[in-house]
């Protein structure tokens, strides 16, 4: 199978499932039975090869059911899916029970295919009716299409998997950006991190894993015969992105430990000494989270926030500095925020709690660059976001500078989104001429001044312009100035008002204590 027949397949197979359930929640249903559908056709392939070397089928099924080590995963007979496809009553049960047994015979599965039970009902009616999972399995169940080792590589596979979260998302509105980055995001992020054989990669936000997903693509593409996979890492707060994000490794045949809950709360890579370090971080943490208050950061027994505080209406810089911390010596990060993260406070006076986080790391030299993606990319919002890229060893040529990019007018108009092209054309064919990702990384890597593209400022330049690292301040486009959004002007607006409260209670302390009252003069 080519990408655009396993595309057009397993997007009928979703839409088999219109009327029943809504659109977001097609992939709770889906994306597990094309798991499963994926397993059991490699424990196919792999009883076929052990049957040649124990004498036949049957021996071989009674060895790998002794020793489950002989397979990637035991599948128990009643969960093969020859079985599941020919279930013709009590067929949510029947699917249920199953996902189960898998996991119940893989320790590896468990939490992650076992989640979603098929015959759940509300209200005494049935959530996907037996109808439609009858549909739903005779489609995936089409013995032309086959999901075996032989049948489709891999890549060909996670692309479809991708394909499918992508277009899930499409239709999920203000919380599809909690599970899923845009393809050419995390390519762009990959590429310019750069992976080296043998390094660890950490997600403390992971989503579906797209972006750990990336960097062992990256490394792939780059050392086609490496022995050396990265080791990857990633944590996921809820619970059904987190088995999706488990499926998506095991899908693209990758090795990643992954750990549920929340990771600026409650981090689970740990070591004695504290936070386990990592040498590449990529993340693209909820933008302008709320809810993390003073007391949280003050109570941190982490030592994460040594550059001060963020708003509580901002966690922006909160997710930056736990990103920062879990950085061995040498490590490097890159980290997907809202706009406003790398800007805000600036020529304003007085204090402001994010600008004085940004020149704790200008003046420290741990930023290394920021770039300013296109507009209309991500799923949840149309506003443009940037990439900022931290590295606790920078190169000799590189200290003291930070690489800017603006790369807004670097894109394709889609719907319903924009993309930023990687060069391949509907045919698979490459044009290196329009793979702006690959271009934009290189630029970036090259780290030289490009003509409303790229330019490099000294440390001395940020802080002649209050620590302001927005690409679009230095870097003219010719196009018309992009304005910030208003609920980002809000938020200033109120984290203003709350600094104004308290300087105000703290006079009127000193006030009392001298015996005047607020507004008297002495």
């Amino acid at each position: 199978m080519d990408i655009k027949q396993l595309e057009n397949w397993l997007w009928e197979a979703a839409c088999s499932l219109r009327g029943a359930i809504d659109a977001p929640k097609f992939k709770d249903y889906i994306l597990p039975l094309i798991f499963v559908r994926r397993l059991s056709d490699v424990f196919d392939d792999e009883i076929e090869r052990l049957s040649q070397e124990f004498g036949d089928t049957k021996e071989a099924l009674k060895i790998v059911k002794k020793d489950h080590s002989l397979v990637r995963f035991f599948i128990p007979e009643e969960a093969r899916w020859e079985h599941l496809r020919t279930t013709t009553t009590k067929i949510g049960q029947t699917l249920t029970d199953a996902m189960r047994m898998i996991a119940k015979e893989n320790q590896r599965l468990q939490g992650v295919i076992d989640i979603v039970d098929f015959n759940a009902s509300v209200s005494g009616e049935r959530i996907v009716t037996e109808a439609k999972l009858s549909t739903l399995l005779e489609i995936l169940g089409r013995k032309e299409y086959r999901l075996g080792l032989k049948d489709v590589e891999r890549d060909i596979l996670g692309r479809a998997y991708e394909y499918l979260l992508r277009k899930f998302a499409e239709g999920q509105g203000q919380s599809a950006g909690e599970f899923l980055t845009p393809r050419e995001v995390g390519l762009l992020k990959a590429k310019i991190l750069d992976p080296e054989p043998g390094q660890t990669a950490y997600d403390p936000t992971a989503g579906t894993g797209g972006l750990l997903v990336k960097l062992q693509q990256t490394l792939n593409a780059k050392e086609k015969n490496s022995k050396r996979p990265l080791h990857l890492y990633g944590q996921e707060q809820n619970h059904v992105t987190y088995a999706i994000a488990q499926m998506n490794m095991i899908i693209h045949d990758m090795e990643g430990e992954m750990a549920i809950g929340d990771t600026l709360r409650t981090p689970k890579f740990l070591t004695r000494q504290g936070l386990q370090t990592f040498d590449l971080v990529s993340a693209n943490p909820m933008w302008n989270q709320d809810g993390y208050v003073t007391d949280f950061y003050e109570n941190d027994t982490y030592n994460r926030f040594p550059a001060g505080f963020p708003p509580a209406s901002s966690a922006d810089w909160g997710w930056v500095q736990h990103m920062f911390a879990s950085l061995n010596d040498k490590g490097r990060a890159s980290v997907v925020l809202d706009t406003g993260a790398v800007s805000r406070g600036s020529g304003n006076s007085g204090g402001n709690k994010e600008r004085d986080i940004r020149k704790y790391f200008v003046d420290q030299d741990f930023i290394e660059g920021v770039i300013l993606l296109p507009e209309n990319l991500f799923y949840n919002t149309t506003a443009p976001g940037i990439v900022l890229f931290l590295n606790k060893a920078k190169a000799k040529n590189r200290k003291g500078k930070i690489i800017l990019v603006n790369a807004s007018q670097r894109f394709k108009k889609g719907r319903p989104k924009n993309f930023i092209p990687d060069g391949l054309d509907d045919d698979g064919k490459y044009n290196a001429d329009s793979d702006y990702i690959t271009q934009l990384a290189d630029a970036y890597k090259k780290g030289e001044d490009v003509e409303k593209l790229v330019k490099v400022i000294s440390i001395q330049e940020a802080v002649k312009n209050d620590y302001n690292l927005s690409p679009s301040r230095y870097i003219e486009t010719g196009e018309a100035e992009v304005y910030r959004d208003i609920p980002e002007v809000l938020r200033e607006l109120e984290d203003w008002e709350t600094e104004a409260r308290i300087v105000d209670k703290e006079l009127k302390g000193i006030f009392a204590k001298i015996g005047l009252k607020a507004g008297e003069r002495p």
